[in-house]
């Protein structure tokens, strides 16, 4: 299932020109805010009208405007989950929860109330009225309402932005069990480095309502800084194989080697993200010897770009995945480096973010 979408619309200072194309699995929508993130997502769900273009999914047309062809939103198939849960005060959890689904043509339903309640946990809820309920419970709610209303892509437009740091940890991993069990297109607002590190399968980065770049989170990110002003780095995926909790840590392994962050709540034998920060490595030729730094990967110089004033950037390639370090260019001298030369490349653990 795929969404494909080329519009434009005039919007304040700017005009909103997009194109791209989502499968199953979570693209977001990842910029600063105003840069044009939301209305797009407005522009999906036919709660405004593009100036000019066309959206498909699933190979049905939702809007051509070449055409005249406009479909309203009550009938696009789509889920809207808001930043805030916006649920009916006067209706409990349950008759929240089916409100879509009443909506919704037999013939076209999918999943049942059981499935949604077990997928997000909120069997203790159904009997509560939504001023019972918390943040993160409200937001699980919301996101059930919209899958039962059985939709072809669920838009999730910064869902956890209201939320304080303990309630988006413990909704986080109910999207992710979402994302891997219904295999929607879901397009997820957010300007979250983290949550966008720990969700996405792809990343569409928005600026000033164009698409600055479009890829891969591990390869976006590892690009931030050149198309934009945030700071970049990685994201490696890696195996937890061992929890330990007396020294607080979770260990991984990669293919570039093992690395040991701070507790992550994932069984072992799930996967992780980790976000690795530029600044955050240093590179070593050679045996390092014994040092405090837990976390050495084995890596090789791909390419070195000069920045500004003595710093230049050195991407690597570490089992596979991109990798980038900042140095001196007195570093890269007395390293010798250059493309081709094997490095090991040290992280702290507690500099890591794991997800």
């Amino acid at each position: 299932m795929t969404l494909s979408i080329a519009v434009q619309k005039k919007l304040g200072g700017f005009t909103l020109d997009v194109a791209l194309e989502t499968g199953a699995g979570v693209t977001a929508l990842f910029g600063r805010s105003g840069s044009g993130k939301t209305s797009l997502v407005n522009l999906i769900a036919g709660l405004a009208r593009p100036d000019s273009g066309r959206i498909v999914l699933d190979g049905r047309t939702l809007v051509d405007t070449a055409n005249g062809v406009f479909v309203p939103a009550g009938r696009r198939r789509i889920g809207y989950v808001f930043q805030e849960g916006r649920l009916f005060p006067h209706l409990s959890v349950r008759s929240n929860l089916l409100y879509g689904r009443w909506l919704t043509p037999k013939a076209r339903r999918w999943g049942t109330l059981d499935e949604v309640v077990d997928l997000l946990g909120i069997g203790p809820l159904l009997g509560r009225r939504p001023r019972d309920l918390s943040g993160g419970e409200k937001q699980r709610v919301a996101i059930g309402r919209a899958l039962l209303a059985s939709p072809d892509c669920l838009l999730m437009d910064e869902p956890l932005a209201a939320l304080d740091r303990a309630r988006k940890a413990e909704i986080l991993p109910y999207i992710e069990r979402l994302r891997d069990a219904k295999r929607l297109p879901i397009v997820y607002v957010s300007h979250s480095v983290e949550e966008v590190a720990r969700l996405a399968d792809a990343v569409a980065l928005i600026d000033n309502g164009r698409v600055a770049a479009l890829g891969p989170v591990s390869e976006v990110f590892a690009h931030l800084e050149a198309v934009s002003d945030w700071e970049d780095g990685a994201v490696l995926e890696a195996i937890v194989v061992a929890q330990d909790r007396a020294a607080g840590v979770t260990r991984l392994e990669h293919p570039a080697g093992p690395l040991t962050v701070p507790h992550l709540d994932i069984a072992v034998g799930g996967r992780a993200r980790v976000r690795v920060r530029a600044r955050d490595v240093v590179l070593a030729v050679g045996e390092p010897g014994r040092l405090s730094v837990r976390n050495r990967l084995a890596a090789r110089v791909v390419a070195m770009a000069e920045g500004e004033g003595a710093e230049v950037g050195v991407r690597l390639d570490a089992g596979g995945s991109p990798m980038l370090a900042r140095v001196t260019r007195d570093a890269v001298r007395e390293l010798e480096l250059a493309p081709g030369v094997a490095v090991t490349a040290l992280v702290k653990a507690v500099a890591l973010d794991g997800t």
